[in-house]
């Protein structure tokens, strides 16, 4: 496997870790040890900087450019269909945040992180077993070593030097004490 791709699979399973825990959270809303609306908002910032901005962005700025340089459909195809995604997992991110926004409305928050989840966790297996593997059939070896030069490039310009290992901290720290 190409460090570019096991990079954005790496990245997979801390989304996959970090929807575990929005499950847990999401099973204490309404209940004494409910998760604080700051924790709430923490999480929600895990995805929006490090799903969204930082995963999903070395994916639409650099992979899928390349695969459909490389003759993948940019229409109708694989990449449609996780751009799609995409979009459909920021807009649950949106009602998320608007259930957070003055007192916190659990059942729709709950209603939208359910959402968010079954969606991140199909979309995750397609990436993983569908869109990847055929990158590493599309794309050559020195191909794949500049897209993941160019990953490291995103991550340094697009969030910042050790930004990446905070929000590993965060997450780690909401894995105590949810999980």
């Amino acid at each position: 496997m190409s460090k570019a791709i096991d990079e954005l699979k790496h990245d997979h399973d801390a989304i996959l870790s970090s929807l575990s825990i929005l499950d847990a959270m999401v099973g204490r809303l309404g209940k004494a040890n409910a998760p604080s609306a700051e924790d709430l908002r923490s999480y929600l910032g895990f995805l929006k900087e490090f799903a969204d901005k930082c995963h999903h962005g070395k994916e639409e700025g650099i992979l899928f450019p390349a695969l459909t340089e490389a003759g993948m459909p940019a229409g109708g195809g694989p990449v449609s269909v996780m751009l799609s995604e995409h979009a459909d997992g920021r807009a649950l991110i949106k009602e998320m945040e608007g259930a957070l926004s003055g007192t916190v409305n659990a059942r729709a928050f709950g209603n939208a992180a359910r959402r968010y989840a079954d969606l991140l966790r199909a979309h995750i297996s397609k990436e993983n077993n569908v869109l990847f593997p055929a990158a590493e059939r599309m794309l050559a070896s020195p191909e794949l070593e500049e897209i993941h030069g160019k990953f490291q490039q995103h991550e340094e310009t697009v969030i910042g030097h050790g930004r990446h290992e905070q929000l590993h901290a965060l997450l780690k720290e909401l894995k105590q004490k949810y999980l």
